[in-house]
């Protein structure tokens, strides 16, 4: 059964379209990665499934409603914009947020101080927020967001600003709301993320939806390729055996690192064979399989590290979180 439905759903900012004609469904308990650059859609689609904005067109369902607002109670939400009283303490400000989604004080109290330890926050529950670090604001932030066990748990940049000890550490929370139960999208502009999670995968450009399914699905749209090192030109690399799109990553005292994909059928071997028998300087020659990264550039054209944004009429801001 789906948790989560759109069906045509668009959204307009005056003259400026964010979102077009998106539809997609996430199963109950699944993990899914919203993924696309800044600018992409991302945050609007997911402020009209919470309820904070109204579609301009179309459908969404999300746990049997058709307004997130009706059903907030069963749903975990961290924004991107992150925010929690400095002068709190994170038991306080876990409790805080817990009563606003119905738990009483004291339960809210006993999840936190259990939560945080948990998440190796033991010793700092009755700091500061202020004194905390940000990865440890982060994490309490999160907390915050899942301490009355929601169903359906949505994350807006939930990597942005974290170093990769506590990436990890957030993986791993991701994978844990999952094993018990809960279907987690979260919205990333960071690849690998959604590679080592995900279930299944939304990939936005512009508004648009340019793929919806598994991780592997969304490889097996892009070629194997071929990476070399040497001083090597571009234009030798483009005339080996099956080697097509080739393209210079990078360059550094004449020695360069070249990437061309494989045509279809194509192995490798005799690609190999002709650089050695041409004699080209080939250093490293490796052929790779595609990455969520490359299926996006592939199947869109863009770099999911590049923003999209657009300058939007001030005559229709967003709403505020």
């Amino acid at each position: 059964m789906a948790a989560l439905t759109l069906e045509g759903v668009s959204k307009r900012y005056g003259d400026f379209q964010a979102v077009r004609d998106l539809s997609f469904e996430v199963r109950k308990g699944a993990i899914c990665g919203f993924l696309g650059p800044n600018g992409a859609g991302k945050t609007s689609s997911i402020r009209m499934i919470l309820g904070l904005q109204p579609v301009s067109s179309g459908r969404i369902e999300i746990l049997g409603a058709s307004d997130g607002r009706k059903v907030r109670d069963r749903i975990g939400f961290l924004p991107e914009e992150r925010g929690l009283y400095k002068k709190m303490t994170p038991v306080d400000a876990i409790a805080f947020f817990g009563s606003l989604k119905g738990l009483n004080a004291r339960e809210g109290r006993k999840r936190a101080r259990e939560m945080l330890e948990a998440q190796g926050l033991g010793a700092s529950k009755n700091k500061k927020m202020k004194e905390l670090s940000k990865g440890m604001a982060q994490k309490v932030q999160l907390i915050a967001s899942v301490v009355h066990r929601p169903e359906f748990v949505i994350l807006d940049e939930p990597f942005s600003g974290l170093d990769p000890v506590n990436q990890q550490g957030l993986e791993a929370v991701i994978r844990e709301l999952a094993a018990n139960g809960a279907t987690v999208l979260f919205s990333t502009h960071v690849m690998q993320h959604a590679e080592r999670l995900c279930d299944q995968v939304v990939l936005m450009a512009r508004g648009r939806k340019a793929f919806d399914g598994t991780v592997a699905e969304a490889r097996a749209t892009s070629r194997r390729f071929l990476e070399l090192e040497g001083e090597i030109a571009a234009d030798a690399v483009a005339a080996l055996p099956g080697v097509t799109g080739v393209s210079v990553v990078s360059e550094q005292d004449g020695v360069r690192v070249l990437k061309g994909a494989l045509a279809p059928g194509a192995g490798g071997q005799d690609a190999l064979k002709a650089a050695f028998l041409t004699g080209l300087d080939v250093r490293r020659f490796e052929l790779k399989e595609p990455t969520l990264h490359d299926a996006f550039i592939g199947l869109t054209g863009d770099n999911p590290d590049q923003d999209q944004s657009v300058a939007r009429p001030a005559t229709a801001p967003e709403m505020a979180q």
